[in-house]
C-alpha cells in the first residue's frame, strides 16, 4: 500500500540559500519545502500550530553532488550513505554508463546519475593505456568526422556531457583542428564538454579551442594572469585530494592546483566539487579533505555548499516547489566555526522520501 503525504519539521534546511525552523512535505516520491515552522520550533517549545508534527533534527540540504567520479570503480550504494545524493560519472565503457542514470531514477540505494559515456582521445592517447578503464572506455577520434560520430554516439546513449582527454604528460593529444570539431559537435548536440587537461601548455591549448569546462584543476604548470583571466567564464571541477604525498606533506601538484584554482575563483570562476572518486584511496561519500582544501582556496559555508552542487535545485521558499526525489542530512546544526564545516558535512547521509518516511516510522 502506498504511503501517504505527511508533513514534518526541520531544524534547518538549505537549498541555495539558508532557512530557519521549515516544515517539509514528504510525498512517496518526493520531498517538497513548503516554508517556515513556528519560530519557536528552533528553541524545542511552544511550536504552536506545528507542535503535532514529527520533527527531524539537525540541517537538511538539497542534495549534494560529486561533479567527478567513475561509478565503475566504486559502491555506489556507499556514496548514498556517505551523503553523496548525485554524480556525474566522467568516463566509463559507454554501454555500461548507459544504464545508470536510469538505476539511478529508480533504485532509492543509489544517488541521482549523469554520465558522460566513453573518454574522447587520439589514438593511442590516455586512457588508451591506463589501467582502470575498461577496453572500450576510450574513444578513439582521429578525426572531425570521428568528432562528430562520437559525440552523437554518446548523446543517443544518454550522456549528459561529452568528455574528453588531453593529456600530454602521458601520451598523444588531440591537434586543435580535431579539439574544436568536439566542441562544436558537441555544441550542436547541446553536451557540455568536460575536458581532463593535464600536462604544459594544453590549459591554452583548450581555451584556444573554447573549453572551458575541467574536469580537474589545472596542476602541471602555475597558470599566468592572462589565462586564468580567459579561464574566468568557465567551471573547473576541483578533485585536490587526488594530490597527496605518502608521507602525509603537502603534495606539490596539489600546492599548485589550490593557488590555480584561488585565482580562477577570484576572477569569478566557478568551482564545483569532485573528488575523481575511484581515483586512489578516497573516502566514498562527503570528503573531508577535499573540503578543507577548498577552505584553503578561500571557500567559506556557503562557497562550500553551493560548490557541492547544492543550489541547482528550486529555491521553494513559500510555493511548496519541487524539490528532489533525494536530500543530503546531517543530523547536527552547523557548527559555530566554520573551520569545523568539512567534518560535520562529512557526517552527512542520504535521505529519500521513503527512507525518510522510515526515519520518522
Amino acid at each position: 500500500m502506498q504511503q501517504e503525504a505527511r508533513l514534518v519539521t526541520v531544524d534547518r534546511v538549505w537549498s541555495g540559500r539558508w532557512h530557519g525552523p521549515s516544515v517539509v512535505r514528504v510525498s512517496p516520491t518526493a520531498i517538497h519545502l513548503v516554508g517556515a515552522a513556528a519560530a519557536e520550533h528552533g528553541a524545542h517549545a511552544g511550536r504552536g500550530e506545528h507542535a503535532d508534527l514529527p520533527h527531524l533534527p539537525g540541517t537538511l540540504f538539497s542534495p549534494f553532488t560529486d561533479s567527478h567520479v567513475h561509478l565503475g570503480l566504486v559502491d555506489a550504494e556507499q556514496l548514498v550513505r556517505g551523503g553523496i545524493g548525485r554524480v556525474l560519472d566522467l568516463g566509463w565503457s559507454p554501454d555500461v554508463a548507459a544504464l545508470w542514470p536510469e538505476r539511478g531514477r529508480v533504485d532509492a540505494g543509489w544517488p541521482e546519475v549523469q554520465v558522460a559515456g566513453g573518454l574522447l582521445c587520439p589514438p593511442g592517447g590516455y586512457p588508451s593505456l591506463a589501467g582502470w578503464a575498461p577496453d572500450d572506455a576510450p574513444v578513439v577520434v582521429a578525426d572531425a568526422a570521428d568528432a562528430e560520430r562520437a559525440v552523437v554516439r554518446m548523446r543517443d546513449l544518454g550522456a549528459s556531457v561529452v568528455k574528453l582527454t588531453l593529456n600530454s604528460d602521458v601520451g598523444p593529444v588531440f591537434d586543435d583542428d580535431v579539439l574544436r570539431a568536439i566542441a562544436v559537435a558537441a555544441d550542436l548536440v547541446g553536451l557540455l564538454t568536460v575536458a581532463h587537461v593535464q600536462g604544459a601548455g594544453q590549459v591554452r591549448r583548450a581555451l584556444d579551442a573554447g573549453l572551458l569546462r575541467f574536469a580537474h584543476t589545472p596542476f602541471s604548470e602555475l597558470l599566468s594572469d592572462d589565462l586564468l583571466d580567459r579561464a574566468a567564464d568557465g567551471t573547473w571541477i576541483s578533485t585536490l585530494d587526488i594530490h597527496r604525498a605518502a608521507d602525509g606533506d603537502r603534495d606539490e601538484a596539489q600546492e599548485v592546483a589550490i593557488a590555480n584554482l584561488r585565482g580562477f575563483r577570484e576572477r569569478g570562476g566557478h568551482v564545483l566539487y569532485g573528488t575523481d572518486l575511484g581515483n586512489g584511496d578516497l573516502p566514498v561519500g562527503v570528503n573531508e579533505r577535499e573540503l578543507r582544501a577548498l577552505q584553503r582556496v578561500g571557500l567559506g559555508r556557503e562557497a562550500l555548499l553551493r560548490a557541492l552542487g547544492s543550489d541547482d535545485s528550486l529555491d521553494a521558499g513559500q510555493d511548496g516547489a519541487h524539490w528532489t526525489p533525494r536530500a543530503s542530512w546531517v543530523p547536527q546544526p552547523p557548527p559555530g566555526d566554520e573551520r569545523d564545516d568539512p567534518a560535520w558535512l562529512a557526517r552527512a547521509s542520504v535521505l529519500t522520501a521513503s527512507t525518510l518516511q522510515e526515519h520518522l516510522s
